[in-house]
């Protein structure tokens, strides 16, 4: 394997992409707030992660997406093959993916992991934004651990781990709990989306058996706020 590399040859208007791991298989960079994991609609919005690293890499493929607002790990695959290796390592639940978050509140509960379980689906009229539908929603769980207090006063910092992947999990979750991540737009409460000028949410963990040989591969980010 490829040692890590420190790169800002993916820069651009979003902020810079490191390039963090590139090997025959597979590629992990480091994705800024603010910037779309792949093309959006319109002429305005066709910057993104993707096509920035396709740039270097014309193999590269999408494997897992991460909201704009979010920062932090991003897997792709190099080929169709790998592509669909690494789809059924997500879908086997093989890839493990941790984040950071600040939060409004304290969350109470006893110490260590505990579990969100609660079905997510689309919040029709106000798309893009999900909500917790127990009737019509699919299946989600959100392990949380609590870190200690957070850089602003009356907030909490989370480890978070999906064990699913909806879309806005995270998000919908903590705002379900009554913790909304701070600098949310889409699910806090505007004094809490106005308290930071982003939301604090980040990709700090990735692991998985690398496809090459099985060996362990973990990489880490640490969070920016």
């Amino acid at each position: 394997m490829v040692a890590r590399l420190d790169i800002d040859e993916l820069s651009g208007a979003g902020g810079a992409v490191r390039l963090l791991h590139a090997d025959a298989r597979l590629l992990v960079v480091d994705k800024p707030a603010g910037l779309l994991s792949v093309p959006g609609r319109g002429a305005d919005k066709q910057d993104c992660l993707a096509t920035r690293v396709q740039a270097l890499y014309p193999d590269a493929l999408v494997v897992h997406r991460l909201d704009m607002a979010t920062s932090g790990l991003w897997l792709m695959a190099r080929g169709l093959s790998m592509q669909r290796q690494l789809a059924r390592a997500f879908e086997q639940r093989d890839v493990c993916k941790r984040y950071q978050a600040v939060v409004a509140g304290r969350p109470g509960g006893d110490d260590g992991w505990q579990a969100i379980d609660l079905p997510i689906g689309a919040d029709w009229p106000n798309r893009p934004r999900q909500q917790v539908d127990p009737v019509h929603g699919r299946p989600a769980v959100t392990r949380w651990k609590l870190l200690g207090p957070g850089p602003l006063p009356g907030t909490s910092r989370l480890e978070l781990e999906p064990v699913t992947g909806r879309t806005h999990q995270l998000r919908v979750h903590l705002q379900a709990i009554g913790h909304p991540i701070v600098g949310d737009a889409l699910y806090a409460p505007e004094g809490i989306a106005a308290a930071a000028p982003r939301l604090l949410l980040h990709a700090t963990e990735l692991a998985l058996p690398h496809p090459a040989d099985g060996a362990p591969a973990h990489w880490t980010s640490p969070a920016p706020f």
